[in-house]
């Protein structure tokens, strides 16, 4: 039987999440991580997309998760790597130092290669994806393809060939964009959902208040379930599967991770209660008293 899925969210350290998903005021209360490992069982590191990880900052980040051993980083390679296809020995040498505690921890699930839009499968593309490949060879990697060219069947023999994870997006409609695929290509299936808002084409680097609003949507009902019996195939065989929602915009990644996650997996955490007041529809089923109910009947 294949393991359940990892869910997350993409990243954790957001300001507009403060009041909302953690305490107003840190020192007084958990670690964002904490709070995150509580809940889910993911969260894929996106600082790493814009430098390189401090090993001894990433240390810190593995103590704050050991309540939850099932749990697992994800980290985005950085963009001078994928973007500015930029190969210096010594950045790539630092990059992987920063990756290291949580490899020998046991602790990292996958690197994502993240490639724009305008990364669409040519001979010469494929070359550099072999050689990035090649660079991180020690690494689990998936890569996300935003263009629908890498869909051709020789793109899909070289993930296959060279080990790499395919990352099955969910993004809005747009020119020659990736659709929403099942692709399973070594042993770790991986799964993105960026939302479906117009506004948010996945250009290339989105930050602070334009973030905000290319990432703010929420998943129906319906959308999670189409979602759902996608990530069931892309787990049937994998050994790891890692399910990610990149609409933190107001907290709504959080949400529908919840959902998801009691979708697939029968796990209902308790929400945050402010974040249960925002959205009383959808997090109707997660206060304390379903949480209760089902450690009642997990313990029976």
């Amino acid at each position: 039987m294949s393991p359940s899925p990892r869910i997350g969210t993409a990243g954790w350290s957001y300001s507009h999440w403060n009041g909302i998903v953690y305490p107003k005021t840190h020192p007084a209360g958990p670690h964002p991580l904490e709070v995150l490992a509580d809940n889910f069982d993911a969260v894929e590191i996106n600082s790493s997309f814009y430098q390189a990880l401090k090993p001894e900052v990433v240390k810190l980040w593995i103590k704050k998760c050991q309540t939850n051993p099932r749990f697992q980083f994800t980290a985005k390679l950085h963009q001078r790597f994928t973007h500015g296809r930029v190969l210096e020995d010594g950045e790539v040498a630092t990059f992987k130092e920063g990756l290291r505690p949580l490899l020998r921890a046991g602790k990292l699930g996958a690197v994502l290669m993240q490639f724009p839009w305008s990364f669409r499968f040519t001979a010469e593309n494929r070359e550099f994806f072999i050689t990035l490949r090649r660079a991180f060879n020690e690494f689990p990697l998936v890569a996300e393809m935003r263009h629908s060219s890498w869909m051709a069947e020789e793109a899909i023999g070289t993930f296959i060939d060279y080990r790499v994870g395919f990352c099955n997006i969910d993004q809005p409609e747009y020119t020659r964009a990736m659709p929403p695929t099942a692709f399973l290509t070594s042993e770790v299936g991986y799964v993105r959902l960026h939302g479906r808002n117009p506004k948010n084409s996945l250009g290339a680097y989105d930050r602070s208040a334009m973030r905000q609003r290319q990432h703010d949507y929420l998943y129906s009902d319906e959308e999670l379930t189409a979602w759902a019996k996608r990530i069931e195939r892309v787990g049937r065989f994998a050994a790891s599967t890692f399910v990610i929602f990149n609409n933190d915009a107001g907290a709504k990644s959080v949400v529908n991770a919840l959902q998801a996650q009691a979708m697939i997996s029968g796990v209902r955490s308790q929400a945050p209660k402010e974040l249960r007041r925002r959205f009383p529809v959808e997090l109707e089923h997660f206060g304390p008293r379903h949480a209760e109910q089902q450690w009642l009947f997990s313990a029976a």
